[in-house]
């Protein structure tokens, strides 16, 4: 299952987590993001670190990794961005890039 990351747990959740992170910039109007939505969730329920990031809700989070449209999926490693995908992305991708 994806966590839901907000400013308040992004620290802690994202950039501290000892296994890659891959977190998804969506939004509820967004309809790519809807589809984009459970795949993100099935990575979580096979045991990847996954959250999901509301851009409305936290503007400046989405401001400060320059999101320009949405969905936009970022992978952090050891605490830093290691990789952006930007529109929908299919899970075989992003697992690839989580095991490397």
């Amino acid at each position: 299952m994806a966590k839901v990351i907000t400013t308040q747990n992004f620290e802690e959740e994202v950039l501290k987590s000892e296994k890659p992170f891959l977190l998804d910039f969506w939004a509820t109007w967004c309809g790519p993001c809807m589809r984009q939505g459970p795949i993100v969730e099935e990575l979580g329920e096979e045991g990847y670190a996954v959250g999901k990031l509301d851009v409305d809700q936290n503007m400046e989070l989405a401001q400060q990794f320059r999101v320009m449209s949405i969905p936009t999926l970022i992978i952090f490693k050891n605490g830093a961005e290691a990789h952006r995908l930007v529109g929908l992305t299919d899970k075989e991708e992003l697992k690839k890039l989580l095991d490397e």
